[in-house]
């Protein structure tokens, strides 16, 4: 044997002579040597390098065992195959990485009989096993089939290199064929070392025929199914081909795929939903349809998320649950403060629900200025009846899909808002919180208001038709609430689906209730304070309430509540203080000089100014009309950003004074020779409606006859011109918003007295009323002697 070519690198020397009847071992991981065969060899381990470094330098034999268990890095001879492999190292090599590498050959099978310890490296003595000569029939017939078989798979196998078929018809020693059969076979290590370990020829032939002809079935199937595909192939991406060679095969193998557990488990969940006849045939199908869908199709995906919204929904009749009504006012009570008419109505509503769980109960619809408790009453209806509480916020919606959802076909489509809350609830009975339905609003993607219409209707909605499900929901069951800041913006087949709740602002006994017994708690509790550090004085929160605070509801005052707290957490923080009492005077310091005052004495003591009561979005307000005169040829100029109505209304007032003029004891002629001005400041806030008439024509009265309008008097109403005073809205508003701003008297339409048991009682009590039939009436009772 000629020396290999020998690149040893610096691998230590042994010191005591190796046995000259003991052979190196080289322990394999997942690799079997067969005799006569080259293979290249990678060797990673410090002891399997040693062991070929000292085999190179003394041109000896060495050989390769397979391991027991691959893991292993560190293999004892018990970790090692008894059977192995002869070889001759023909070359070793060195990569500039690090790695060592090596080509041998195998030579002879070789039973290993002892180990020799004491050696950085496995040494072995053995017995050489001789390839066995015997011929016969028997042998012949086994490897003119092997051949056979071994030609067949080289048809199958286009790809395989010339100079391997060459070398198998060129061999003519069955043991040999065996062997090479064996090499490049696609078997487990473990199956290869049987093969090694079988030195007779009869029983490694027929081992070898065996392995091979389960790999050709394979093949001829491989084929067959390539036939197949390409004959429905015609303009389709190598991709789709892959993916139905696939199916094929999972077919030709009686399996379905890898989540054939999967699909049982949907299959299951189907049937445990408890779906309506009509959903449960949908779920099915479409169930089938994902049974024959390759799992890398896109449109897997897009069925299995359908599923799975289809399962997760509840379908089942919800349990009746009994409805306490005493538990529902205490919760109610602990809750709010006041709203008495507002938790009866609720009340009503829910002993009707108790009294009649399948009729079909009415859409409520809070409506009222911002911070007055509508989205936490609906909360708190939710508690009284023992459901699950969901909201969904309307505001800026101006998409029709986001209440009916998107049609399946699109890329993302998603259930709309409707059916993604009940999903969330996990409920068909819950109370479901549509808040700002007033501020929908429509686009080019449709009318979202009008997809509320069958939502909202109790005669419709027990078969609602979401755009993804496909199929109907029934929604009778939910008890809807929406609410909204002002009617006018809702449309109107929409307002007439729902029963109309207002809540109005809180005077300001209310909102010192409420400050005492929620604001002060919630924020104390928000800036990580206890109740027994801080003491609010009632003279305090009514300063906050009357001189930081102008609002219908309570955001405000717990905004500046917040902030007086914020400041003793500071010095709590510090140190500084371990409780404080805030008065007066500490509410003063931290919020700075008061940012409402007090201006009617100031605004009233002149003639031509006349106090009005005004409705908002957020509550009333008063406000001030402001007439003057000058020399000039009989013009009436308005300012002050009013609205086309309010215009037309100092019109008439204008009018109507003139054609009083004698009994008012004014000169007619003064009209002609001077110009009226009307402002009504504040000139930057925009104001329209027909209900400051009366005050109109109690500033021009003032004006024109010198007598002044009584300061603690405010009035609203519509005036004709035949001096009728006609009724307005927002009653209740506006004289909670006279009272918080210091009045005494109010005079109001005399159609209005209907409203009158609306405004609290402690406004009542605080407030002389005055009702005007006509605008004599506001004459005599407004205008000073």
């Amino acid at each position: 044997m000629s020396p290999p070519d020998v690149n040893t690198g610096t691998g230590p020397e042994v010191q005591r002579p190796l046995p000259t009847d003991a052979l190196i071992v080289v322990p394999m991981r997942n690799m079997v040597l067969f005799p006569e065969v080259v293979l290249p060899v990678t060797v990673g381990r410090p002891s399997s390098v040693a062991a070929i470094q000292q085999a190179v330098r003394e041109q000896r034999q060495i050989v390769l065992l397979l391991q027991r268990d691959p893991q292993n890095n560190e293999p004892a001879p018990d970790d090692l195959h008894r059977v192995g492999t002869v070889a001759n190292i023909l070359r070793y090599m060195t990569s500039p990485e690090g790695g060592h590498h090596i080509v041998c050959q195998g030579v002879q099978r070789f039973r290993i009989s002892e180990f020799v310890e004491g050696y950085p490296f496995l040494l072995a003595r053995g017995l050489h096993l001789a390839e066995p000569t015997t011929g016969g029939p028997e042998v012949e017939a086994r490897f003119l089939v092997l051949r056979n078989q071994i030609r067949e798979v080289f048809d199958l196998l286009p790809q395989a290199p010339p100079e391997l078929r060459q070398t198998v018809e060129a061999t003519a020693s069955p043991g040999l064929m065996a062997d090479l059969a064996a090499t490049y076979l696609d078997a487990e290590p473990a199956e290869k070392q049987g093969l090694l370990e079988t030195v007779d020829l009869v029983p490694r032939l027929d081992r070898v025929t065996r392995l091979l002809a389960h790999r050709l079935e394979v093949l001829r199937l491989s084929a067959e199914i390539g036939k197949q595909t390409k004959a429905s192939l015609d303009t389709r991406q190598r991709e789709v081909l892959l993916r139905e060679q696939m199916a094929a095969i999972q077919r030709e193998l009686g399996e379905e795929g890898s989540n054939k557990q999967e699909l049982a488990d949907l299959e299951k969940a189907i049937g445990a939903a408890k779906m309506p006849a009509e959903v449960e045939t949908v779920a099915r199908k479409e169930l089938r349809r994902l049974q024959r869908t390759p799992e890398a199709a896109a449109e897997y995906g897009m069925i299995r998320t359908y599923l799975d919204i289809l399962i997760e929904l509840p379908w089942a009749p919800p349990e009746s649950k009994d409805i306490d009504i005493a538990e529902a006012r205490r919760v109610l009570d602990a809750d709010h403060f006041g709203l008495e008419k507002i938790k009866q109505r609720i009340v009503e509503y829910l002993a009707v629900r108790k009294l009649a769980p399948e009729g079909k109960a009415p859409i409520l619809c809070f409506v009222g200025p911002p911070g007055v408790g509508k989205t936490s009453l609906g909360q708190s209806i939710a508690r009284a009846m023992g459901r699950k509480f969901v909201r969904v916020s309307l505001g800026g919606v101006h998409d029709e899909a986001e209440i009916r959802g998107h049609r399946r076909t699109y890329v993302g489509a998603m259930p709309g808002n409707i059916i993604q809350a009940i999903r969330k609830a996990g409920a068909r009975d819950c109370v479901m919180m549509l808040d700002e339905i007033d501020k929908m609003g429509a686009g080019i993607h449709g009318d979202p208001s009008a997809a509320m219409l069958e939502v909202l209707d109790p005669e419709q909605n027990s078969t609602f038709r979401d755009n993804y499900l496909d199929v109907p929901f029934d929604l009778s069951r939910i008890v809807f609430i929406t609410t909204a800041n002002m009617l006018e913006t809702i449309p109107g087949p929409l307002r007439d689906r729902m029963e109309i709740i207002s809540l109005s602002s809180y005077t300001a006994g209310e909102k010192l209730q409420i400050a005492k017994r929620y604001l002060v708690r919630r924020q104390l509790e928000a800036n990580g304070l206890k109740p027994d550090q801080v003491e609010f004085e009632d003279a305090a929160l009514s300063r906050i309430i009357e001189s930081y605070t102008r609002e219908a509801g309570v955001r405000s005052l717990e905004r500046e509540i917040g902030r007086v707290l914020r400041h003793i957490a500071v010095e709590v923080a510090q140190g500084t203080t371990g409780s404080r009492r805030v008065d007066v005077a500490l509410v003063e310091k931290i919020l700075g000089a008061p940012r409402f005052e007090n201006e009617i004495a100031m605004r009233s003591t002149v003639p031509g100014v006349a106090t009005g009561l005004a409705w908002t979005p957020v509550g009333g307000d008063i406000l001030f009309i402001e007439a003057t005169r000058a020399a000039g040829n009989g013009k009436l100029m308005l300012t002050g950003q009013l609205g086309e109505v309010m215009r037309e209304s100092a019109q008439a007032a204008l009018s109507l004074v003139k054609s009083m003029a004698a009994t008012l004891k004014i000169d007619a002629a003064s009209f002609d020779k001077s110009d009226i001005h009307v402002h009504v400041p504040a000139g930057a806030t925009p104001k329209d409606g027909p209900s400051a008439g009366v005050a109109m024509f109690m500033a021009l009265t003032s004006l024109l006859t010198g007598r002044t309008v009584r300061s603690d008097t405010a009035m609203t109403g519509e005036i004709s011109l035949r001096g009728l005073v006609l009724p307005v809205g927002g009653i209740k508003e506006k004289v909670v918003a006279a009272a918080a701003a210091g009045i005494k008297r109010v005079m109001l339409p005399a159609r209005n007295k209907r409203d009158y048991d609306d405004i609290p009682e402690e406004v009542r009590n605080a407030l002389e009323f005055i009702w005007l039939e006509r605008v004599d009436d506001a004459v005599a009772q407004g205008l000073q002697p």
